[in-house]
């Protein structure tokens, strides 16, 4: 009897593994909004294949926002950790899953931003600086805040274009692929965010 059972627990190793591989293929070929719904039920292969899929755009995304890897890679765990506490939330009938959880990363990151804001640094001694002139900085720090402040009159379905491609590092085929929309919708959306920000930034000569 022991061997029986021993010959059919060593037949079912093979099965257990063509279901792990069946079920890693099907999440491979899940939408996002179906990944999200199952990370609603603590589906924690759901979750790991939403982190493999954007991690790299979210971090790219907390990169832009503070500036430092270190801070930007813990932001990144806190977006995703944000993701599956709030996977819940989620209705597919307002909306695709990767806005979702696009939208779901970035207020982590902000909200993150304020309960740790940039440490004081401490004053350096008075040396002759070997960097850029103060005027050089302070004019590059103006044209950022111009750049900023011009995003914010983007439409929002504009202003994840521009922040994914030029500040996230995406391509545009990854931005589509992101967002889940044609590459031709992200082509001709990026065109004209691009020149609402050239009229925008023109006006404040």
């Amino acid at each position: 009897m022991d061997v029986v059972l021993r010959l059919a627990s060593a037949a079912r190793l093979p099965q257990r593994a063509r279901a792990a591989s069946m079920r890693q293929v099907s999440d491979a070929d899940a939408t996002d909004a179906t990944l999200i719904e199952r990370v609603a039920g603590r589906d924690r292969d759901a979750f790991e294949e939403l982190y493999r899929r954007y991690a790299r755009a979210v971090l790219g995304l907390a990169l832009r926002r503070l500036g430092d890897r270190g801070r930007a890679e813990d932001a990144t765990q806190e977006a995703f950790a944000a993701v599956w506490r709030s996977a819940g939330s989620f209705d597919r009938t307002r909306g695709g899953g990767a806005p979702w959880l696009y939208a779901v990363a970035r207020n982590a990151i902000v909200d993150g931003l304020r309960r740790r804001p940039d440490p004081t640094v401490a004053e350096p001694p008075e040396i002759p600086s070997k960097g850029p002139d103060p005027g050089a900085s302070a004019e590059a720090a103006w044209i950022a805040w111009r750049v900023h402040r011009a995003l914010a009159t983007l439409p929002e379905h504009e202003r994840q274009l521009i922040e994914l491609a030029y500040f996230s590092g995406l391509s545009q085929s990854e931005v589509a692929s992101f967002l889940r929309i044609p590459l031709g919708t992200v082509k001709t959306r990026t065109r004209a965010a691009l020149a609402r920000l050239a009229d925008e930034l023109e006006g404040e000569v």
